[in-house]
């Protein structure tokens, strides 16, 4: 694949087995990299091994994430209907983009909205409900980006696309692993984000947000 890049930002999603199907639905699409937000733990239920195959990369907080996408010419696309938000089918998209799905019941946050460079929403035809599930709308914003960012197809064998062949893993199963540069780097982002009060001095984020994280990532 050359030439754009698509990420995943996971973060304030409460339904703790769609981590998973996220996963799965990443490496179908041709994401670069899944990035979670919070604890490095996570669930790998409903990937049928598909989290094997896409980078995890991990960051304390949302501020983290969005300088690390900056320092990659990614615009961060929030997927929700707000005012100025383009249908999807538009492919409004300029460069790689990181897109940020809202908690299934609440959306987007308004600390998640103030990252975002610009809105998606997926047009609806049917009358039976008022939003859809975070895997299912990731799903469709992924495959979009994917035809207007021209990634080739994956070859078939009959009626299945051809999987590669399962990368030897590294570490602890279902967590992401950190280098020790990174981690110093996290330490010294943590210290930074408490001066300007995202952080309290026990380094936990004022955000509600936390209490649904503890609800979406499992320890082994």
């Amino acid at each position: 694949m050359v030439g754009f890049e698509s990420y995943v930002v996971v973060h304030n999603i409460a339904k703790r087995h769609n981590v998973g199907t996220l996963a799965r639905s990443a490496t179908a699409f041709g994401v670069t990299e899944l990035i979670l937000v919070g604890r490095r733990d996570f669930n790998a239920f409903g990937s049928h091994g598909s989290s094997s195959h896409v980078r995890f990369r991990h960051f304390h907080s949302l501020l983290d994430a969005r300088a690390f996408l900056q320092e990659k010419d990614c615009d961060i696309c929030g997927v929700e209907i707000t005012e100025g938000a383009v249908a999807v089918n538009e492919h409004p998209f300029k460069r790689n983009t990181a897109f940020l799905l809202g908690n299934e019941g609440t959306g987007l946050s308004s600390k998640e909205c103030e990252i975002c460079d610009f809105f998606v929403y997926i047009p609806q035809y049917g009358c039976g409900t008022a939003s859809l599930n975070v895997t299912v709308a990731a799903s469709i914003v992924l495959h979009h980006f994917g035809v207007w960012a021209g990634f080739s197809e994956r070859v078939r064998d009959g009626s299945k696309f051809v999987v590669a062949d399962k990368p030897v893993r590294q570490g602890r199963r279902n967590f992401c692993a950190e280098t020790e540069e990174s981690i110093i780097e996290e330490r010294k982002s943590r210290k930074e984000s408490a001066l300007i009060g995202f952080f309290d001095d026990n380094g936990n984020e004022h955000s509600s947000s936390s209490d649904l994280l503890n609800g979406l990532f499992i320890d082994e």
